[in-house]
């Protein structure tokens, strides 16, 4: 019988993996119950990002000395989620996920899983929606989830495919996700939908891409019987990166005060925060205008990561926010989505 536990780690550089060195040391995490790994690096988060790998890379080799496993095995069976760009205020960090024994009647549990490996350029289309599809169902059911209405979030890491295709990776894993929870119907589901039709999503699904991964990894969160209480988790949609009420919101689901923001007191409580947001395509927010999809000189992800990476932080009281651009068909259109994750007490 598992009970989920979460360690949030910060980091010194892209390779440091220090902190988690340091619970393996004391005894206080066993490496072997390890099923997970989200984490923000400090590349520019395109396809150049070598921060992403670098760390991955660094976890493994930690993890092969602890455990005696390859480290080639243990990236095949460990998702390793990362995101690039802690632009603004954002600190760089990643979050273990460990299932210990101890179980209980009902809790938030994990599940993981992982799909073929895609040869290049096969993203972004109906076969890559397929296997995101099967790889959650997949997930749910190794966390011991029978009912999608049980799944808090799906965070998915698809190839990214290579120039040109990395934001339909990222859409094409979110819109895998969405049909396997049945937020998107299986007619809507398609690779002619993809960055078109931005009414279909889900504001469970987490999605992303990279170089670093060359096959989709798919980590799902949500209550299943058998896993023990203590830990809450929330989540929100975001009407666009200025709704601090929905991100006071999630954090309020979880029995944090954010009046406005999380008293210091309290945020010891915090396991995870993750964030996905979109630049709106109408080129304005709440009206007025805004430049993101028009600078030259700045990415517009990175404008958004930084801009709302901080209002997350502000409410939080804490840099370290996974806060990922490129939110097509994950939330509201021009919007997003918001999870926390807290300890009961």
């Amino acid at each position: 019988m598992p009970r989920l536990v979460i360690h949030r780690l910060s980091m010194a550089h892209p390779g440091d993996v220090s902190a988690l060195a340091a619970l393996l040391d004391s005894g206080a995490l066993a490496a072997r119950t390890i099923r997970a790994v989200i984490g923000k690096t400090e590349g520019n988060g395109g396809l150049n990002d070598f921060t992403r790998g670098y760390f991955t890379q660094s976890l493994m080799h930690l993890l092969s000395r602890a455990t005696g496993e390859a480290p080639e095995s243990l990236v095949a069976r460990i998702p390793c989620v990362l995101s690039g760009g802690t632009e603004g205020v954002l600190s760089p960090h990643f979050m273990v996920f460990a299932a210990e024994p101890g179980g209980g009647a009902e809790g938030l549990a994990i599940g993981t899983a992982f799909g073929p490996p895609v040869a290049p350029g096969d993203v972004g289309n109906d076969a890559q929606i397929a296997r995101v599809a099967a790889a959650t169902r997949a997930a749910m059911a190794d966390a011991g989830i029978e009912d999608p209405a049980r799944v808090a979030l799906v965070q998915v890491k698809s190839p990214a495919g290579g120039p040109g295709l990395l934001l339909r990776s990222v859409a094409g894993g979110a819109m895998g996700a969405a049909f396997a929870l049945g937020d998107v119907p299986a007619g809507a589901a398609r690779g002619a939908a993809l960055l078109k039709d931005l009414t279909l999503f889900s504001s469970r699904v987490s999605a992303s891409a990279g170089v670093e991964v060359v096959r989709d990894e798919v980590v799902v969160l949500g209550t299943a019987p058998g896993w023990a209480p203590g830990l809450s988790m929330a989540v929100r949609p975001m009407a666009d990166a200025l709704d601090l009420a929905a991100i006071q919101s999630a954090f309020r689901a979880v029995g944090l005060p954010a009046d406005p923001d999380v008293p210091s007191a309290q945020r010891p409580r915090i396991r995870a925060v993750l964030a996905k947001g979109e630049p709106d395509r109408g080129l304005t927010v709440r009206g007025q205008r805004h430049t993101m999809l028009g600078d030259t000189d700045l990415d517009a992800q990175r404008h958004l990561r930084a801009a709302l990476g901080a209002v997350i932080a502000s409410v939080a009281g804490d840099g370290r926010v996974f806060v990922s651009g490129g939110a097509a068909h994950q939330g509201p259109p021009g919007g997003g989505l918001i999870a926390v994750i807290a300890a009961s007490s």
